[in-house]
């Protein structure tokens, strides 16, 4: 376990500017849609967003690559210096590394062991008024097409009262996905595309399921809208693409037998 210092939003802000310029570097085209749906700015406190108590908001994020979550939040800042407090793993927060940062950028670290007190702070965050973001596919879908959710999205914004963000992300798997390490070279001017659905609201009562179900459907519509416009014609087979596309990706019966096959072997928590 590394250091764990207190939540920090010079720290944030700090390793948001680190992104941006790693990103500047490479050339980076972000084309983004759907930021009407994002709520409108709330006052600063400094340079970052002060929590405003009822403004909050779930943050549901598409995972087919590890950079899904930086351009996210790069979305979230530039509209409104949102510091999104992300759902994290407790193997990644445990690393000596990674620790300083989990904690000082106010993440929510999830145990398996002990899940209540993962949700039961990330619940208290919302009703302050911060962003939770949650990968809710739970690892990286090499369907490139989103999987099922776990229902922890839906769940945590019904009993806080509060809206459920769709953010869909396409192209950041080119970058660095699971089999496909970090290349300069592929990366460099690599576009990468977003799209922002329409907020959803739930009903007290409501069927987790079939929620969750919606949520999955309208994360995925927002890849279907991605893919439509995004600026590069894949060769025949490209691995980032879709099976069904024409691509070489697993096709969503395989990625489920990967699934399994890396549960039985004890690989369930690798991104």
């Amino acid at each position: 376990m590394g250091w764990k210092p207190r939540q920090n939003d010079r720290m944030y802000r700090s390793v948001v500017y680190a992104g941006k310029a790693a990103f500047a570097a490479l050339r980076l085209p972000v084309v983004v849609t759907g930021t009407e749906h994002l709520p409108v700015s709330d006052p600063l406190a400094g340079r970052s967003r002060r929590a405003v108590p009822g403004h909050g908001a779930v943050v549901a994020i598409t995972h087919f690559g590890y950079l899904d979550f930086a351009f996210a939040e790069l979305v979230l800042w530039n509209h409104a210096r949102i510091q999104a407090r992300y759902m994290i793993s407790k193997r990644a927060a445990d690393h000596w590394f990674v620790s300083p940062f989990v904690f000082g950028l106010g993440h929510v670290v999830t145990d398996r062991m002990a899940g209540a007190d993962a949700y039961d702070d990330a619940l208290a965050k919302l009703r302050a008024g911060e962003y939770v973001a949650i990968l809710p596919e739970a690892g990286v879908s090499r369907s490139y097409t989103v999987r099922g959710l776990k229902t922890g999205p839906v769940r945590l914004a019904a009993e806080a009262g509060v809206p459920v963000i769709p953010v869909s992300v396409w192209g950041a798997h080119r970058l660095l996905t699971r089999g496909h390490g970090f290349s300069p070279r592929r990366a460099w001017r690599s576009p990468v595309r977003v799209h922002i659905g329409e907020p959803i609201r739930h009903a007290p009562g409501l069927d987790v399921g079939e929620e969750t179900e919606k949520l999955r459907q309208e994360l995925q519509e927002g890849i279907d809208r991605c893919i439509a416009d995004f600026p590069v014609t894949p060769e025949p087979g490209a691995w980032w693409m879709p099976a069904h596309l024409g691509g070489g990706a697993m096709t969503d019966a395989e990625r489920e037998a990967a699934d399994v096959a890396d549960r039985k072997a004890g690989r369930h928590s690798r991104g």
